[in-house]
């Protein structure tokens, strides 16, 4: 009976972690033993901002924007050469399913979707990272949804957040213990969103104390807890920084003061690596190349030299 009960509590344990894995190395941090489950409050959301003329003469003429970035990734410890792509595409969706709208409806919520992708190699073994946040237009509530997959040669992982009566979380490993997880947090601002909510007005962007929680990539990259952190944001006329007060991180990212307010780059410094290898190192990102595109027709092999235009060849 005992031994019976023993492995009922491990298992329990095992099941209600959040510690997120999407590497080889095995990881050494322990891993929360309870999931912190808030009861639902109601949601208060803001009235909507207005949008101004500039705002929807340039997001809403059918292009996406596209810029690439010179990567320097912090991984394993080393800093990684890469390249990093920001999408920022207008598109309705639909509040129930939470996916982009087919047609449109009066009851779409117009937002500001954010791709973001990384693409670099650790040692013989390429990272392929991609987080989409959609973000109301409106600027007036959170994220409505935030993903991220992450794909590398030991396998692959996903994480989705919906934004319902709470933030209902999915999150899928291919490693054992962490495969399939399910949970709700309460709602609350997220890193994520902060870089479609830059691109609408960064005069809005949160200042001083903050509770937030971080990116989707590095909760995932760094096994760390979903949940808000304590953190101080400051806002210059061309950078916004974000400096965590627990967990030795801060990002800073630079920006075009004047509209559309473009992305000129980033710098995330934060601990890298395990054991003997671990160290604080700066991740940075420079812009490339920019461009307005229908990119979903773009689709022949002629189209291919758009990609060179972006420096991703």
């Amino acid at each position: 009976m005992i031994r019976q009960f023993k492995s009922t509590v491990i298992l329990a344990i095992g099941i209600v972690s959040l510690s997120v894995l999407n590497s080889c190395a095995k990881n050494t941090e322990k891993a929360p033993e309870t999931l912190a489950l808030s009861e639902s409050k109601p949601e208060v959301i803001a009235p909507k901002k207005a949008l101004s003329q500039e705002f929807k003469d340039y997001w809403y003429n059918g292009d996406a924007e596209i810029t690439t970035y010179k990567l320097e990734q912090a991984r394993y410890g080393e800093i990684r050469e890469g390249k990093a792509v920001l999408v920022f595409v207008t598109e309705d969706f639909l509040p129930d399913a939470q996916v982009k709208a087919d047609n449109y409806n009066q009851t779409n919520i117009p937002v500001l979707k954010v791709n973001a992708t990384k693409n670099f190699n650790t040692g013989i073994y390429p990272y392929s990272i991609m987080q989409s946040t959609f973000y109301p237009v409106a600027d007036n509530q959170n994220a409505l949804k935030i993903s991220i997959s992450v794909q590398e040669w030991c396998g692959q992982t996903y994480m989705q957040l919906n934004n319902r009566e709470d933030f209902e979380i999915q999150s899928h490993s291919y490693f054992q213990g962490q495969a399939d997880q399910e949970f709700k947090i309460e709602k609350g601002l997220t890193e994520n969103e902060l870089w479609a909510k830059l691109r609408i007005n960064p005069k809005r962007l949160p200042v001083g104390q903050l509770d937030i929680i971080p990116a989707i990539e590095h909760i995932r990259l760094n096994h760390e807890e979903f949940k808000p952190l304590k953190a101080f944001a400051s806002l210059e006329s061309n950078s916004y920084t974000l400096s965590y007060e627990d967990s030795n991180r801060t990002l800073k990212i630079n920006f075009n003061p004047e509209f559309p307010y473009n992305i000129l780059g980033w710098e995330e410094t934060t601990t890298s690596g395990y054991g003997d290898s671990k160290k604080t190192l700066t991740t940075k990102a420079t812009k490339l190349e920019s461009i307005k595109s229908d990119y979903w027709n773009k689709k022949s092999i002629a189209d291919e030299s758009l990609r060179e235009t972006l420096k991703l060849q």
